[in-house]
């Protein structure tokens, strides 16, 4: 069996995860006070305990993925570059490992939304002709040196 990846993503991932996830958690947060509303101005017979329900669920959700998920999930993610390959291993409840071969590297990116800006981090992105892989929450520069060095290394093989 194949050792594990070494490298890791930096600890401000943990922070700009959690970030992100609260945007998801207030996004889900809009169900129960959608619900509150219709229940209580439309459909006045609705039941009102499933607010709170809704609110509970929503509550716990936010807990779980704004506290509890990003640190498991940086704990797991790794990752590593070959001369002929990269290994990326991430998933939290499912651990997914996945080889990509130089050859079939098409293009990388290097991606930067306004959460990423704002920690000067981004995120690299390896296009096959298959699926695009990710390698999340990376400082500027290392991004720019991965991304440099995958597509070296994928210009080399192409060559060859």
């Amino acid at each position: 069996m194949r050792k594990q990846p070494e490298l890791r993503l930096p600890k401000k991932a943990i922070q700009v995860w959690r970030i992100q996830n609260l945007f998801d958690t207030l996004f889900f947060a809009l169900v129960p006070v959608v619900y509150f509303f219709v229940q209580a101005y439309i459909f006045e017979r609705f039941f009102t305990w499933i607010t709170w329900v809704l609110a509970g669920l929503v509550i716990v959700y936010g807990v779980t993925r704004i506290l509890i998920w990003p640190t498991i999930q940086w704990y797991r993610f790794r990752y590593e570059v070959f001369d002929d390959e990269i290994d990326i291993q991430q998933g939290v409840l499912i651990v997914r490992r996945t080889l990509v071969p130089m050859v079939r590297v098409q293009h990388v990116d290097t991606e930067q939304g306004p959460i990423l800006r704002r920690y000067k981090m981004a995120a690299v992105s390896i296009t096959t002709a298959a699926t695009t892989h990710q390698i999340p929450t990376l400082t500027i520069e290392e991004a720019d040196a991965l991304r440099d060095q995958i597509a070296s290394l994928a210009s080399v093989h192409e060559d060859e």
